[in-house]
């Protein structure tokens, strides 16, 4: 148990998957302007990632290994992926219009967000167990949930304040995203 809370912790704040590592920036940067959509996208990714690590960890270490396919891993996990975020963009679409317009192409993109591939890969990597791989993922999903979150917040509370022009939109945006970035890196020591 305490090596699950070791590997959920370090994935989650430690081993940030948009502030250390720097994947999934795209719908990091691009649907961090709200905190309801933020916090939308973060449910979306926890569930993608969650069930991606669960289901690749599965298809790698019963299919692809047994048959000797395992260069085959990241075409599968692609294919894997993209099915399960068809799978979530139709619930959403289904049952939280509101969420899915505010998502809008940024819900697809799961499918290419490397955060989602990177944490398959990191599993087999790592040599992660099932349980490991399941843990690893909602780890870091949540540190990408935690992450957009805050970005969200922040960035809401610049909308109001006097930012000079040059530094208006994206610049602020990325100073912010770096700073983040230099807070989250005092984790390091936590593991």
């Amino acid at each position: 148990m305490k090596e699950l809370l070791l590997i959920a912790v370090g994935s989650a704040l430690v081993n940030n998957v948009v502030l250390s590592q720097f994947l999934g920036l795209c719908p990091f940067l691009g649907v961090s302007k709200k905190t309801e959509t933020a916090a939308g996208m973060g449910a979306a990714v926890i569930f993608v990632i969650g069930i991606a690590s669960a289901v690749t960890s599965l298809i790698y270490d019963h299919i692809l290994v047994n048959l000797g396919l395992e260069y085959l891993q990241t075409i599968v996990f692609i294919l894997v992926i993209a099915a399960l975020v068809q799978f979530v963009e139709m619930v959403l679409k289904k049952s939280m219009p509101a969420l899915y317009e505010a998502l809008g192409v940024y819900l697809p993109l799961i499918t290419t967000n490397c955060a989602v591939l990177g944490v398959a890969l990191t599993n087999v990597q790592e040599g992660n167990n099932f349980i490991q791989s399941v843990v690893n993922g909602v780890g870091t999903a949540c540190g990408f949930t935690i992450s957009i979150i805050l970005l969200a917040g922040v960035r809401e509370r610049i909308a109001g304040n006097d930012v000079p022009h040059s530094f208006q939109g994206s610049p602020i945006v990325l100073i912010t995203a770096g700073l983040m970035a230099i807070a989250f890196s005092g984790f390091s020591g936590l593991i």
